[in-house]
């Protein structure tokens, strides 16, 4: 227990913990040397070294020291115990500098190294997650009101926070969520019809009934808790908005930020049994992961939708190939948001008289490029990614957990299922599964589950939509979706008590995966309602029974092995696939949007057809494409497409997965169904000129219906054109000239293993197409693949 004071040097302020992190290899804007091997012998050695007390500041931190008020374009170094140089660089524009990577320990100084007298911070304190844990006090001190405001961290720095509450204070404790992230949750709110179009919609008469109409937080789920009774607190991540500190992509310091807002927040009077639950879709969703590994102790359930399962194979490098697209222009975008006054909103607020969001914009400079370190760790490193890997620190997390995501979801990528095992942790999991796009989790028919998930966990009451709400619901969901849907029943009304109806919530199959999102005969084409479901107790389903499909050489799908002799299927790079979204323009998130899928141009492509299904076939789960490939330039980055050729002539997406043939090297977990390569450096395998090798394709997890008399379609392609906003960098070798071959003879029979569920008969008539969320539609068009050589 640390009793000193600490933090800007001179300025007091109190410390806090949380459970040991691995860090990350950490770069930072400028020319900063942590770790040097100076070992002391520096311009000090041979000069005079007369210093005096400095005037810039220095906060002591978390294996971090954080410098301000210098001037800009100082050298300064950082000196340990024993007088040895571990770090130096030059301060920014704003005078400000981050040391980050020190060894924790006493006695640390910063100093310049220029002109004599020099100014020098001594005797100064380098904490570790470990030696960071404070009184309860420190959380019980911080008291938070309706509206915006700060919260102090445990290194001192401040956190905005918006707290928007159901009703008065005074009518509390409320059933409380926390949204975390570096978007806008601590913006200062205002009325909903600010952030969106209500059309004809009157607002001030319902600001009574619905408080957050009229004082809306700027983050979806926090509006969403507003109508269900909850209170809600955003919460913005350091160096992001008018919060202080510098933004790094999930460091050690943002997930123990993350535990003291859960703690301070839980610790407020007008907080139901000073617990809370976290909630929030995507980066809100995904940030939840991050923090609840550390496990705050008021933490008593998470909600987190939309989300990864690996932040690499997931969506920024699927099978090995960085994705420019969505994922590099969303880094991209945080980092802009991250410069000071990034955001936008934070200059009105310093124009207001905010000083402390004044003063909190000077180390926004002092952020980690994580572009940069993208492009710096190109292949996995245990070291970098581990820490920024939800599947190897989820089974930490000790709450219950409640899951929702798209399988062709165009921003976070679909691949989140493999998250379910590794709750292994968490007391109760549940996970939603549908076809659809990223923002889909919140849709009525997901969001009442939602509701009745925190119902449980928080308010320990039977989950119910109260009759105002179901009364304003259809013109609230009309005007956000396009058309007046309702909220389902509730689900539990029926039991006669709160233990009764958790008991059959948590007696439910953990995993319920919903089929046709927006072909609901109840409502118009293309509205995010699901025409049927199934449920499962594993993950993948206990019911599959994978059923292997070989390529042939007359460009059909076989259950039956390849002739000895069937050589292969040729095609040529297109390199302008990596550069085609299937939504170059329009709103995904409309009923239909407008789909640009291209056809597979002759020679761009092998493609495999099936003959028609006599019955029909239902498969979930994922999928694995075993290629025999040969290139001709020792490189091939492939992609393989599952679609529907359906009994009307058309076509409908249905899933893709992508693979670097260089990074085939499979892990230890990998199964049947799904390959899972390693991607370190060191199980690079080379591409031979001119000979098959095997590369196994993990098709990323679906489920589809195929009805009787449709076909499957496997193409193998150019990675591109799949996916709405995922655009690919392909190697360099992967030119128009470049080939590729793919075998199907003896002892190369390429094939693709299926998560077929057997005797399962459709409920409901063939989607109009197009119809279903996600999916693209088509003509189907009849393809001659190119022999090889």
């Amino acid at each position: 227990m640390i009793s000193r004071s600490s933090g800007f040097v001179g300025v007091p302020f109190l410390l806090a913990l949380s459970l040991p992190l691995a860090a990350c290899n950490d770069d930072v804007p400028g020319d900063i040397d942590s770790g040097s091997d100076t070992n002391g012998e520096s311009d000090e050695t041979a000069g005079e070294q007369e210093f005096v007390e400095a005037e810039f500041l220095v906060r002591e931190s978390v294996r971090q020291l954080h410098i301000t008020h210098a001037e800009p374009g100082v050298e300064l170094r950082v000196v340990d115990a024993n007088g040895e140089e571990v770090a130096r660089a030059t301060t920014d524009a704003l005078g400000s500098l981050i040391f980050r990577l020190l060894e924790p320990g006493t006695g640390y100084s910063v100093e310049e190294t220029g002109s004599v007298p020099r100014e020098a911070a001594r005797d100064l304190l380098v904490m570790s997650a470990e030696n960071s844990l404070p009184d309860q006090d420190f959380y019980d001190s911080q008291v938070l009101e309706p509206g915006y405001q700060y919260i102090t961290t445990r290194d001192g720095t401040q956190l905005a926070v918006y707290v928007s509450l159901p009703g008065p204070i005074e009518d509390g404790p409320y059933p409380t969520i926390v949204n975390y992230s570096g978007y806008d949750p601590g913006q200062p709110g205002g009325s909903l019809g600010d952030q969106f179009d209500l059309g004809g919609l009157d607002l001030e008469t319902l600001c009574p009934t619905f408080p957050v109409i009229c004082n809306a937080p700027n983050h979806p789920s926090g509006i969403l808790a507003g109508f269900l009774g909850f209170a809600s607190v955003g919460v913005n991540m350091r160096g992001t908005g008018c919060s202080g500190g510098a933004y790094d992509f999930f460091e050690e310091l943002q997930v123990l930020d993350g535990y003291d807002a859960v703690e301070i927040v839980a610790s407020q009077d007008w907080v139901l049994d000073n617990k809370v639950g976290m909630a929030g879709l995507s980066y809100p969703g995904i940030s939840q992961m991050w923090v609840a590994q550390a496990n705050p102790p008021s933490l008593a359930a998470i909600a987190p939708l939309s989300i990864f399962a690996h932040t690499s194979d997931s969506t920024l490098r699927p099978g090995g190939l960085t994705n420019y697209g969505f994922a590099l222009n969303w880094a991209e975008n945080v980092l802009d948001g991250a410069q000071p006054y990034g955001k936008g909103w934070e200059q009105s607020l310093v124009d207001g008289g905010d000083t402390i969001c004044e003063e909190n914009q000077l180390l926004h400079g002092q952020y980690v490029d994580v572009l940069q370190k993208v492009a710096d760790n190109p292949y996995y490193t245990p070291e970098v990614y581990d820490a920024l890997t939800p599947l190897e620190f989820v089974g930490n997390i000790d709450v219950p957990v409640f899951v929702t995501g798209a399988w062709q979801d165009e921003q976070t990528g679909g691949h989140f299922a493999p998250l379910f095992n590794a709750f292994s942790g968490s007391p109760m999991v549940k996970f939603t599964m549908f076809n659809g796009v990223h923002a889909d989790g919140y849709v009525p028919e997901h969001l009442i589950h939602w509701a009745a998930f925190f119902d449980f966990y928080l308010r320990e009451e039977i989950p119910m939509i109260s009759d105002p709400l179901r009364n304003i619901g259809p013109s609230l969901f009309g005007a956000l979706l396009g058309d007046n849907v309702e909220f389902p029943p509730d689900p539990y009304a029926m039991y006669g008590s709160y233990d009764e109806a958790l008991a059959a919530f948590e007696g439910e199959d953990p995993i319920k995966v919903k089929f046709e999102m927006g072909n609901s005969t109840d409502y118009e084409t293309g509205i995010p309602q699901s025409a049927w479901e199934m449920s499962f107790t594993e993950w993948p389903p206990a019911e599959v029974v994978p059923e292997r499909w070989y390529f042939q050489p007359d460009g059909s799908l076989s259950l039956m092995a390849p002739p000895s002799n069937g050589g292969g299927s040729s095609f040529h790079i297109d390199s302008n696939d990596a550069d085609t979204s299937t939504l170059p323009s329009g709103d995904i998130n409309t009923p239909l949007p407008p789909w640009n899928w291209k056809q597979d141009e002759t020679d761009t492509a092998a493609v495999f057809l099936s003959a028609e299904f006599p019955t029909d076939v239902v498969m979930v789960g994922p999928a694995s494409a075993d290629l025999w490939i040969r290139s001709s330039v020792g490189e091939a980055d492939l992609e393989v497409n599952i679609s529907e050729v359906r009994p009307d002539g058309q076509e409908m997406y249905v899933q893709s997965g992508w693979l670097r043939a260089s990074e085939r090297s499979l892990a230890a977990n990998s199964t049947d169904l799904e390959p899972v390569q390693t991607h370190t450096e060191a199980d690079l395998q080379a591409v031979p000129d001119g000979e098959y090798v095997l590369a196994r394709v993990n098709v990323f997890p679906f489920a589809h219906a195929f009805r009787a008399g449709s076909r499957i379609r496997i193409s193998v392609d150019t990675p591109g054109s799949s996916r709405a906003e995922w655009l690919f960098e392909l190697h360099a070798s992967q030119t128009d000239d470049a080939r590729i071959d793919i075998g199907h003879f003896g002892g190369g029979e390429s094939s693709i293993l299926l998560p077929v569920i057997p005797g399962q008969v459709v409920p409901t008539l063939l989607p109009p197409c197009p119809s279903l969320r996600g999916q693209p539609c088509r003509d189907h068009v009849d393809f001659t693949n190119t022999p090889a050589n």
